[in-house]
């Protein structure tokens, strides 16, 4: 149920960035710009096609009896695409303050975004699940 969360932003961010390479002002990137832009748009589209793969997964091998592998399977490519998807949020921060500002303001604000998402996406959760263990030990 939470990728069902997390797909409608990765497409929202997939559309946003295809139209971005149609603007007027898209001539006017520079070297690093275009880059950062290439490499946002590849991992937003490489992480919903892994949020949407455990659907396929699923209908493909409807009542095979394996839900349990599809399960751990269906976790795996979510995290991947959580990884996927903060990086290319941070690397949409990054264009974004580049464009406002200067290389190294978006340097900046572009490592605080990412460190953000790691922060509550992953160390969080794992530090929170790390803390329980040893309560119970």
């Amino acid at each position: 149920n939470e990728v069902r969360v997390a797909i409608p932003g990765a497409e929202v961010l997939f559309a946003f960035l295809l139209g971005v390479a149609f603007t007027n002002r898209f001539e006017d990137v520079t070297t690093l710009q275009r880059a950062v832009y290439f490499g946002a748009l590849l991992a937003t589209a490489c992480a919903t096609a892994l949020l949407i793969a455990p659907t396929a997964h699923h209908r493909l091998r409807f009542r095979e009896g394996d839900k349990e592998r599809l399960l751990f399977t269906a976790t795996r490519l979510a995290l991947s695409a959580l990884v996927l998807l903060a990086g290319s949020i941070s690397a949409t921060v990054f264009l974004v303050a580049d464009v406002l500002y200067d290389s190294r303001a978006a340097a900046v604000i572009g490592a605080a975004m990412a460190a953000w998402f790691v922060w509550f996406w992953f160390l969080l959760p794992l530090l929170r699940n790390h803390r329980r263990s040893g309560a119970s030990s």
